[in-house]
């Protein structure tokens, strides 16, 4: 048998009943590819924003996930939903790009306000900001930020966020994953 279809993880076809890890992988891989991307576009002070960091956080995407999924038990829909939030937000502001600058804060905004939105128990701010590494503050005003920029369209359809998963397994630059 070829090697790559030994290597390869056969997902389930429901977002829903996707091994948590497995969706962490597909989202931080797309999200690495993205930002390698934009990273190349030079930063001018119209495209700075509140998410923007000084300098690029130590911590790469995936693990960072790895740390907000493992402290803050986050819900597949609530992953998921973030890359409908960086759709939205692109298409309002042109200028918003997701990078190495803006990356973390943004994920740690969405997870919040995504848990707040969609879960029954969710964590307090203080709690996410404990995980997502910054002051309670700066994740008070990042969340009114965020949701300015969606225009507080918190919610999404079942079909579209299994669009966004389906996309991303199909989509894994190394292939690995299969539904």
């Amino acid at each position: 048998m070829d090697d790559d279809v030994d290597s390869q993880i056969l997902l389930p076809s429901s977002f829903e009943a996707v091994d948590v890890h497995h969706l962490v992988s597909l989202i931080a891989d797309m999200l690495e590819r993205l930002m390698i991307h934009n990273d190349r576009i030079p930063l001018s002070a119209e495209t700075l924003t509140r998410f923007h960091s000084r300098t690029t956080p130590g911590i790469s995407v995936l693990e960072y996930l790895q740390r907000i999924v493992r402290f803050a038990n986050v819900e597949r829909s609530c992953l998921l939903i973030t890359l409908y939030y960086i759709d939205q937000i692109c298409s309002r502001q042109r200028t918003f790009t997701l990078s190495s600058l803006t990356v973390h804060r943004f994920l740690i905004t969405s997870i919040a306000v995504s848990s707040k939105a969609f879960c029954d128990a969710f964590y307090t701010n203080r709690h996410y900001a404990r995980v997502g590494g910054i002051r309670v503050a700066e994740l008070n005003v990042l969340e009114m930020e965020f949701l300015a920029l969606i225009d507080w369209r918190l919610t999404c359809t079942p079909e579209l966020l299994q669009t966004y998963y389906s996309n991303l397994a199909a989509s894994h630059s190394s292939g690995k994953y299969k539904i």
